[in-house]
C-alpha cells in the first residue's frame, strides 16, 4: 500500500466513496483488475516514485498518472499493518494478490466443478484448493500479528481435512437421498463442492488468522482534518493505541463472511448454468466444448464477484472506541472513532 512509501502526506483513499458499498464495488474493482499483473519491476518502481513525489509536497493535485500508480501500488504492496502509517512495504507474491484471484483460481475451481469427478479426483482438487486459500490468507493477513509457521502448517491441515470430509460425506449421500428426483441429485451432487470449498474457507480463514483473535490487531485514532495536515507537515505521528482482540475478531468474521459470498456465485452459478447447456443439443453435439464453456463461465463470474465480495465490508474499518476494549473507550479521535486495517 502507499503508506509504506516515504512522505508524510497521504495520498485520497479512493477515487470513489469508501462510504458507499457502491464506491466500494467500483474500488475494488480497481484494485482487483487482472491488468495490474502484468506491471513490470521498473513499471512499479516508476509508480512508486510518483507516489512518493505527492506524499512529500512534489506534486500538489492527483493526476490520472498518480491515480494509476496508486491503483499499481494498492494491488501490488502488501496491505499492511495499519491505516496510516506502517505497512510491509513487501509486494504480495504474484499469484496470491487479490488482483490474480480470478486467473489463479480457474483452474482449480474448474477442476472442483468438473462433472464425474471420483474420490481421488474429489480429494486431490481440494487440497490444492485449500493450498491456494492458505497462501492467499497469508500473503494478505494483518501483519501487526505473525503466525508461527506450526500454526500455519496444523491450520493447513486442519483445514483440508474439513473440505475433504464434507466433500467426500456429501457425495455419499446425495445419491441415497430416495425423495430427491434424478435431476435434483444431479444439481445436489454439483453443488457438493461450494458447501465444501464454503465450510472449509471459513474454517481456513479463522484458523489461519487466529493469532491476531488472540492476541490483538493495531488500532489507530480516526484523525480530523487539521490532524491530517499536521501529520502531512510532519508535525504530528500517528502511533498505534494498542492491540484490539475485538477489532481482530471482527476483521476475521468479516474476512470469512465476504470469502463466502464471493463463493457463492463462483461455486453456485457456473454448475447450475452447465447442467442447463448440457441439455441443450448444440452442447450435446460438441461434447469437447463442455470444459472450454466450465471454465468461461468460472472465469465470467469471478471477474464480477470479487470486488462485490471484497466490498461487502470497508477494507478500513472504523468502529466507536467504545464498542472496543475499555482501555479505548477515551482515546478515540475524530467522532470517538478508531479504525484498523481489515485484511483480506
Amino acid at each position: 500500500m502507499t503508506s509504506s512509501l516515504p512522505g508524510n502526506r497521504d495520498l485520497p483513499a479512493s477515487q470513489y466513496d469508501l462510504s458507499t458499498y457502491w464506491g466500494r464495488v467500483q474500488h475494488c474493482a480497481n484494485v482487483s483488475d487482472p491488468r495490474t499483473l502484468l506491471t513490470s519491476s521498473a513499471g512499479l518502481e516508476n509508480a512508486k516514485q510518483l507516489v512518493t513525489a505527492y506524499k512529500t509536497g512534489k506534486m500538489r493535485e492527483m493526476t490520472p498518472e498518480l491515480w494509476q500508480a496508486k491503483k499499481i501500488i494498492d494491488s501490488t504492496i502488501h496491505p499492511g499493518t495499519s491505516c496510516w502509517r506502517i505497512d510491509t512495504g513487501e509486494p504480495v507474491v504474484l499469484p496470491f494478490r487479490m488482483s490474480a484471484f480470478a486467473l489463479s483460481n480457474l483452474i482449480v475451481t474448474g477442476g472442483m466443478l468438473s462433472p464425474g469427478l471420483g474420490t481421488a479426483g474429489t480429494l486431490g482438487w481440494q487440497v490444492v484448493n485449500q493450498s491456494l486459500n492458505v497462501a492467499i490468507n497469508y500473503s494478505n493477513a494483518n501483519k501487526s500479528t505473525p503466525l508461527p509457521t506450526s500454526a500455519i502448517v496444523k491450520s493447513y491441515f486442519i483445514a483440508v481435512g474439513a473440505s475433504c470430509g464434507v466433500a467426500l460425506g456429501l457425495n455419499s449421500t446425495v445419491p441415497r437421498l430416495k425423495r430427491l428426483s434424478p435431476n435434483a441429485k444431479l444439481i445436489a451432487g454439483r453443488l457438493v463442492p461450494f458447501a465444501a470449498v464454503a465450510c472449509a474457507g471459513v474454517l481456513n480463514v479463522f484458523l489461519m488468522r487466529g493469532e491476531e483473535i488472540r492476541k490483538g490487531i493495531d488500532v489507530y485514532p480516526v484523525l480530523t482534518e487539521d490532524e491530517k495536515l499536521r501529520v502531512e507537515k510532519g508535525e504530528l505521528k500517528v502511533e498505534a493505541l494498542g492491540k484490539s482482540k475485538k477489532a481482530a475478531t471482527l476483521a476475521v468474521g468479516e474476512t470469512a463472511i465476504s470469502r463466502v459470498l464471493n463463493a457463492t456465485p463462483v461455486m453456485v452459478l457456473p454448475p447450475l448454468i452447465l447442467v442447463r447447456l448440457q441439455k441443450t443439443e448444440w452442447l450435446k453435439q460438441r461434447p469437447r466444448m463442455t470444459t472450454p464453456v466450465n471454465l468461461g463461465l468460472i472465469f465470467a463470474t469471478s471477474v464480477f464477484a470479487l470486488p462485490l465480495a471484497l466490498a461487502a465490508f470497508p477494507q478500513r474499518q472504523a468502529v466507536s472506541a467504545k464498542s472496543l476494549e475499555d482501555e479505548f473507550h477515551e482515546r478515540g479521535g475524530r467522532d470517538g472513532l478508531v479504525e484498523f486495517n481489515r485484511g483480506i
